[in-house]
């Protein structure tokens, strides 16, 4: 999941023209390293914190279905995960990296989530809101300074920027469906059992079977032999017509 936000924070920016005009974007670690090696104006997006929004936790699970409307398996609720991204710009002079922020903080903040159109993977599969905001509140989360003192780096203009992102919950298959019906067999057996009162063995009758008054031999599949059924019908929305 977290790499699938990557990948569409990337092109949300990419929409910005960003890679008309040779800007790159890149994910790594702003670090004195990072500005040494860095050869073109770059955004940096980088991922430095995970926390899990607990209060939208949810139990129980979901039936997935195929196209014929037979269950599959089911999947449990998703996981919601908050991610903070510091971002940076970087070019030769302050100005044209006040200029490229602003484009950069006019385009996520024209959005109040990520555009479907840039989901991949198991983010478009669920088809769940990911969330955007550009905030400044405390949510347990290290703050921008103390980040910027752990990479050892100046402190710099940034957007701390924080995407809410489902987990996918876990998935269990579900059993093939009942295509044959139940087989009855019945056998003729006789109990022999030792009279209490001589010792001699005595032999009782045939045990009790399932009659059918005018029923013909079932033949050796019983009374419910293996047959084509068809499979239940796709699902359909409340209230039309079958």
């Amino acid at each position: 999941m977290i790499h699938e936000v990557d990948e569409a924070l990337r092109l949300l920016l990419a929409e910005a023209g960003l890679a008309e005009r040779g800007v790159e974007v890149a994910f790594d670690a702003p670090t004195r390293d990072f500005a040494a090696r860095r050869t073109a104006p770059t955004v940096s997006v980088f991922l430095y914190g995970i926390r899990e929004e607990t209060d939208r936790r949810q139990a129980g699970a979901t039936a997935e279905y195929d196209a014929d409307g037979v269950i599959t398996g089911h999947r449990a609720a998703p996981r919601w995960f908050e991610l903070a991204y510091l971002v940076t710009v970087w070019t030769n002079r302050p100005q044209d990296e006040h200029r490229l922020l602003a484009e950069v903080l006019q385009c996520l903040t024209a959005v109040d989530a990520l555009p479907a159109r840039v989901l991949t993977g198991t983010l478009r599969e669920l088809g769940l809101t990911v969330g955007l905001d550009i905030t400044g509140r405390d949510t347990g989360l290290p703050s921008v300074s103390d980040v910027w003192s752990g990479l050892g780096g100046e402190l710099r203009p940034s957007i701390d920027l924080r995407a809410l992102a489902p987990l996918p919950g876990g998935r269990t298959p579900a059993g093939p469906p009942v295509t044959e019906g139940l087989v009855v067999r019945v056998e003729d057996t006789s109990v022999e059992r030792a009279s209490a009162a001589d010792g001699t063995a005595a032999t009782d009758g045939p045990g009790r079977r399932l009659r059918y008054r005018g029923a013909t031999d079932p033949g050796p599949d019983g009374f419910a032999a293996p047959r084509d059924r068809e499979l239940p019908p796709g699902r359909r929305p409340r209230g039309r017509a079958r």
